[in-house]
């Protein structure tokens, strides 16, 4: 008996939240949040999803706008923006505040909190950096962009905590959806280029396993490019510093595509970047520059780097 008495004091200390979304993102969080004593209210559209966390403690509701009515804090994990209207349209969301980690673009995000704050809701967005396994596992690394309002996010930052570390990047909803679109991008950016590595020596008589960690450690030891162009970004200063500059390296882009012909792969995957690099040398960039300038490009931007530098 005092046993359980201790158990319900610990549990009635912690914010009561509701979920919606059962896959396999929903299901990891709710697990941690029951793991660490929060009452937790659960819905699916497919309530076959709920009965392991049921078994666990979390109380299953039997439709969306019951499950909204139970917890002050709703964390909403869906597949898409479309299935979030249609979840939450007839819910009573006055008074509610909703974390909403569904992934979507920032401009979904924006209409979002704009349709949430018209009807009396508090909002957040979440962009969720990790896969199902890393969340709620101490040191896996997993955390979530937020963005909206500071104050609710001060409100539930500790609850949030609980499935994965916090980062709050603005007031601006759109900008958790920006930051979670960024840096994947940027992972897929590095998955074509290994993709690129491995087709080239498909065919040969190299085992990919002896590649792999050269090809890693090269990758890394790269990476070191990235805040020296964010620093080029920020001071319009695309050529002070520069070791390998875009003259030589247009000037080396067709062994590469020769060496993809020779050894008959696809060169999908660099030629669009060799294209911009040469094109941004054409338009005016200059020899002596890094490859930042390619960034202005995409951006569709003209005239950011200082003349002379």
């Amino acid at each position: 008996m005092a046993q359980n008495t201790v158990e319900a004091a610990h549990t009635a200390a912690k914010t009561p939240v509701t979920l919606l979304g059962l896959g396999a993102m929903g299901t990891a969080l709710a697990r941690t949040w029951l793991a660490a004593g929060h009452p937790l209210t659960v819905w699916n559209r497919t309530p076959a999803r709920a009965e392991a966390l049921a078994a666990e403690g979390a109380k299953v509701a039997d439709s969306a706008a019951e499950a909204v009515a139970a917890s002050p804090l709703v964390v909403v994990c869906l597949l898409d923006d479309a299935s979030v209207g249609e979840v939450l349209d007839d819910t009573g969301l006055a008074g509610k505040d909703v974390a909403n980690l569904t992934t979507t673009t920032p401009a979904q995000a924006r209409a979002r909190a704009a349709w949430a704050t018209e009807r009396g809701a508090r909002y957040l967005d979440g962009g969720i950096m990790a896969v199902p396994p890393m969340i709620g596992v101490p040191g896996a690394g997993a955390y979530v962009f937020y963005s909206g309002s500071p104050e609710l996010f001060e409100r539930h930052r500790e609850t949030l905590a609980v499935p994965a570390g916090t980062t709050f990047v603005g007031a601006d909803a759109g900008f958790a959806a920006l930051y979670d679109m960024a840096l994947l991008g940027g992972m897929y950016g590095m998955f074509a280029g290994a993709a690129h590595a491995f087709a080239l020596i498909r065919d040969e008589d190299i085992d990919p396993t002896a590649l792999a960690p050269l090809l890693s450690e090269w990758i890394v030891a790269m990476c070191s490019s990235i805040p020296q162009t964010a620093e080029r970004l920020r001071s319009g200063d695309y050529t002070t510093g520069v070791v390998s500059n875009l003259g030589m390296q247009v000037a080396g882009t067709p062994t590469f595509l020769a060496t993809a012909e020779q050894q008959g792969i696809s060169p999908e995957l660099l030629s669009p970047f060799f294209a911009l690099m040469r094109r941004r040398l054409e338009e005016g960039g200059r020899d002596e520059e890094d490859l930042t300038g390619v960034i202005d490009l995409l951006a569709r931007t003209r005239g950011t780097a200082k003349a002379g530098a």
